[in-house]
């Protein structure tokens, strides 16, 4: 027998545009973000010549994402994801464009500059979980499983991911890298303009119960009943900010599961955010390679990426999650930080680049659907905002970390230490026994705690992705 999530029946007919304008919109922004991940640490080392201080402009971009990002998933649950979208890539491409344009006015001293990749990195953070929350209700309006939802979103995210640094590469080797920052305003603009058009009004709004009487008890892991409207202290009166803040993080502390990922996924990003902002530029700039092979390795890496991650969509929901996600973070962990160790020839290193993507494909989609299956609806905006904000808390320090390193020890000895500990994590984790649960949900919708016959969408990741309330970035 079929069932169907409640937003499904109620919808007067299927339709593609919604998750098409969120795909669009996410393509635009993460490819933005990925030329700018090329551009301003090369101008950073460009201008300043330290790794240290390359590795303190990404802190300055990061820790605000994360902070900010915690914090405003009552917001966004409250406000709605449509909203909170549109208005802080707006802000974003302000403060993106203002980065090149006071440069070439000469006035960017380093303070500014940081505090200007603060403002992205604040507005960045609720617009990503925007982003992410409008994936289940989007699928709902389009009628497709969850898990080739999450895999699409995944595909996307993969295929901006190979985009963006061929252009970023290209951008900064031939024009120099505010080419590469003014690109990011450009995406920052034009993503704002996707949402705000081609998504309906109070998108994600529907979601949230009406009254307390209407809410699932917090931490029973599926949803009780939906309804509609904003979420109510009992007496008619919205419920206060810190009352859902809580009920979030409530949730979060009753799923084992959830909070394993949270822990993993927050230690291979400190690495990951180390080896990409900082040990890659300093092993091509040290290598003579140059920008164009930081462009050339993550493009290679992008497309093996959106190969997995079309896999993923089409044939996960048949898989055994769990081996499918320790392999892929087999493949795309330590090799990559070994291969640049070893000062292989560059034929080589994107060969290991090309399976880690193919690997790194599977992940998101994975986390996406256990995440939309374990959290009810209305609590997506709140569970999500603190799961990524927990797992990508450790990206801010891992410039800092990877620079300081550099700086101490020397690029091969942080590369190697830094593959270690990635094996050691993911390999180490891979034994607990919360991740049986992996696959003992599979069909369980979030909103209505029900399973849909089809497979159709229901209840949401991915980092990131690099996207869960965790994502592999």
């Amino acid at each position: 027998m079929t069932t169907t999530t409640a937003a499904t029946a109620d919808a007067p007919g299927r339709s593609f545009r919604p998750l098409a304008g969120v795909l669009t919109a996410t393509a635009v922004s993460v490819t933005g973000t990925r030329v700018s991940a090329i551009a301003l640490p090369w101008f950073v080392l460009a201008t300043t010549g330290s790794a240290t201080m390359t590795g303190l402009v990404a802190f300055a971009e990061m820790a605000p994402y994360v902070a900010v990002k915690a914090l405003t998933g009552p917001l966004v649950d409250r406000l709605g994801p449509r909203v909170v979208s549109w208005t802080t890539d707006a802000v974003s491409a302000v403060a993106a464009g203002l980065v090149p344009l006071l440069h070439a006015r000469g006035l960017l001293p380093f303070w500014v500059l940081l505090v200007m990749v603060a403002v992205i990195g604040a507005m960045r953070g609720p617009g990503d979980l925007a982003k992410s929350v409008m994936v289940p209700e989007a699928a709902d309006h389009a009628r497709v499983p969850m898990e080739r939802a999450t895999g699409l979103s995944g595909v996307t995210e993969r295929l901006a991911s190979t985009i963006g640094p061929a252009v970023g590469g290209g951008l900064v080797a031939l024009i120099g890298p505010l080419a590469g920052l003014a690109v990011n305003a450009v995406t920052f603009a034009l993503g704002s303009l996707i949402i705000a058009v081609a998504l309906p009004r109070g998108m994600g709004r529907s979601a949230v119960p009406a009254t307390a009487a209407d809410e699932p008890s917090v931490g029973s892991g599926v949803a009780s009943g939906m309804g509609s409207g904003v979420a109510s202290d009992g007496g008619g009166q919205p419920a206060g900010y810190w009352r859902m803040f809580r009920e979030g993080f409530t949730f979060l502390r009753s799923e084992p599961l959830l909070l394993t990922v949270i822990v993993m996924i927050g230690i291979t990003n400190l690495i990951d955010a180390g080896f990409t902002t900082v040990l890659v530029p300093v092993w091509a700039r040290e290598s003579g390679n140059g920008p164009a092979a930081i462009g050339l390795a993550s493009a290679v890496m992008g497309a093996t990426a959106v190969v997995g991650s079309l896999i993923a969509a089409a044939v996960a929901s048949r898989l055994p999650r769990r081996t499918v996600f320790f392999t892929g973070f087999l493949l795309c962990g330590a090799p990559r930080f070994l291969v640049l160790a070893l000062d292989a020839p560059m034929w080589l290193v994107l060969t290991v680049f090309a399976i880690g993507g193919f690997g790194a494909g599977f992940l998101n989609p994975i986390l996406g659907a256990v995440l939309f299956e374990r959290v009810p609806r209305h609590l997506l905006g709140r569970v999500h905002a603190l799961g990524d904000s927990l797992s990508w808390a450790g990206i801010p320090l891992g410039g800092l970390v990877a620079g300081a390193a550099v700086a101490m020890v020397g690029l091969i000895p942080s590369l190697i230490v830094g593959g270690a500990l990635y094996f050691a994590t993911t390999t180490l984790a891979g034994l607990r026994p919360e991740w049986r649960e992996m696959d003992r949900r599979r069909g369980l919708v979030g909103p209505a705690g029900r399973t849909g016959g089809t497979g159709h969408a229901g209840g949401p990741a991915g980092a990131a992705v690099e996207p869960a309330p965790v994502r592999s970035s």
